[in-house]
């Protein structure tokens, strides 16, 4: 019971000396990648229990596709005042951000409230749990997997439209 308590306050101590008085939920990041890891070794698993194996290459095509429709649907999740519902428990509304879209902080009244929180409203953060279900629907449903990216994809590209289409008002306007 000592030796716990021991490498517990070895551990504390070492939270404290990264955070340098910053609030970081390093906890709640630790329960995040955990899970991440746990989805990705089930899917390994899985793959292996069903003899699928990794594709010797990803086709371009197929990387472009996962790759625009990873940042729509970053975006949309992250971003969008429709998916609001889904951040709403781990995040506050602080205003309207770019086009169609909103800024919402974490809640900081948990260690793992503010990591997903955190997660939930940074595309970028988001990305790699994203392009990671794309890449895994690419193994095991690869048809479902590229109709659902090439969606995403599709709104990326009237996002784009969009904002050019925009701005060519803007300049026909004066």
């Amino acid at each position: 019971m000592t030796q716990q308590t021991g490498v517990d306050h070895a551990l504390d101590a070492e939270a404290q000396e990264y955070r340098q008085g910053a609030e970081r939920p390093l906890g709640g990041y630790v329960l995040v990648m955990t899970t991440f890891a746990a989805v990705v070794g089930l899917a390994g698993l899985a793959a292996a229990l069903t003899g699928r194996g990794l594709p010797r290459r990803i086709a371009p095509y197929d990387l472009a596709l996962i790759t625009t429709g990873t940042h729509k649907l970053s975006r949309m999740i992250s971003k969008d005042a429709v998916t609001s519902p889904l951040r709403a428990p781990f995040t506050r509304y602080r205003g309207t951000g770019g086009p169609a879209e909103v800024m919402e902080e974490p809640r900081d009244d948990s260690p793992l409230r503010h990591a997903v929180g955190e997660l939930l409203s940074c595309p970028f953060c988001l990305d790699m749990w994203v392009g990671t279900g794309f890449t895994i629907g690419l193994l095991f449903l690869p048809r479902f997997t590229r109709f659902v990216a090439a969606t995403f994809t599709a709104l990326t590209g009237a996002d784009f439209l969009h904002l050019l289409y925009a701005r060519a008002q803007q300049a026909a306007q004066g």
